[in-house]
């Protein structure tokens, strides 16, 4: 105590950390243990030996975990032979912790688009075209098979030119549901136990939401389209459509990243260009197919 008025220390003090003549941690002793013993009290008999430490090569992450199994305010770090190097204070790894997980949440976003942050910086102008390439070749394919569809109703779509007005409207609604479906999906698995339970949960709310968007997207794009040519047949044929393919769309951005995660895989490899594919083919499909059985 006495060193301490001496140093004139004005922040908190947690934890005395105890070390010997090699600088080696020994011990530790807590503030209410010092103040609680007597002045002629040895360090030593008052200290405490079970020492949880942190190495001076541990990342931030392991450190957060060592406090949440612990419960500890601060943490000595030492070297490879033990010797005492500093602390960690909870308040400071917290802020650390934010600014890791801000890194992680700009890293997703950038490859939810395809592009893959760090890879980006370092790479030269052909590294950054085979880094992107690939997923653009997700769309070329995607693009390439919804022409391969469109062109199986051709006769459907010569007969009722309405339908092929509104197939932008109908991709735009799958593709921004399923990104949408596809980013809550991917922040519950950075910060949530995902199981067989947790999966059957997220389906089942996605579900939900899936089917008042669709009733929601349905009942706005059918009037316009009754509003528009006045038949009320084709009109329903849309909203319908459209119903079925966002809930499909809906379902898609969460079973994909989720059945990814299941195999024990980054969810993040079924990004934006992959899931938009997929929505592209899956809602396009939908749309063409409930609307050729309507109007039979």
């Amino acid at each position: 105590m006495h060193h301490c008025h001496c140093r004139g220390i004005t922040q908190q003090i947690v934890y005395f950390y105890v070390a010997d003549d090699q600088k080696r941690l020994v011990g530790v002793v807590p503030v209410r243990s010092l103040l609680m013993s007597q002045p002629t009290d040895i360090i030593s008999q008052i200290m405490l030996k079970d020492i949880v430490s942190v190495p001076v090569t541990a990342s931030v992450q392991m450190a957060c975990e060592l406090f949440y199994k612990h419960r500890y305010l601060a943490l000595p770090v030492v070297d490879e032979d033990g010797k005492l190097e500093g602390m960690v204070d909870l308040t400071h790894l917290t802020d650390a912790m934010i600014d890791v997980n801000r890194k992680h949440v700009h890293d997703d976003i950038f490859q939810l688009i395809g592009v893959h942050l760090a890879a980006a910086k370092r790479r030269s102008p052909w590294g950054a075209f085979k880094n992107r390439f690939p997923w653009l070749l997700c769309n070329i394919l995607g693009g390439l098979l919804c022409a391969f569809v469109v062109g199986i109703y051709e006769k459907l779509l010569d007969h009722i030119i309405i339908f092929a007005l509104f197939i932008p409207v109908v991709l735009a609604l799958g593709e921004s549901v399923s990104m949408q479906s596809m980013t809550i999906t991917l922040q519950r698995l950075h910060r949530d136990i995902v199981n067989k339970k947790y999966f059957l949960i997220a389906v089942r709310n996605e579900f939900i939401t899936s089917f008042l968007l669709g009733m929601g997207s349905g009942a706005v794009v059918g009037f316009v389209a009754w509003m528009w040519r006045g038949n009320v047949q084709v009109a329903l044929a849309i909203g319908y459509s459209i119903f079925f393919a966002i809930m499909a769309a809906c379902v898609l951005g969460v079973a994909i990243p989720m059945a990814v995660y299941a195999w024990s895989k980054d969810p993040k490899v079924a990004s934006g260009p992959i899931i938009l594919a997929i929505a592209d083919i899956a809602t396009l499909l939908l749309y063409l197919n409930i609307a050729n059985v309507m109007l039979r």
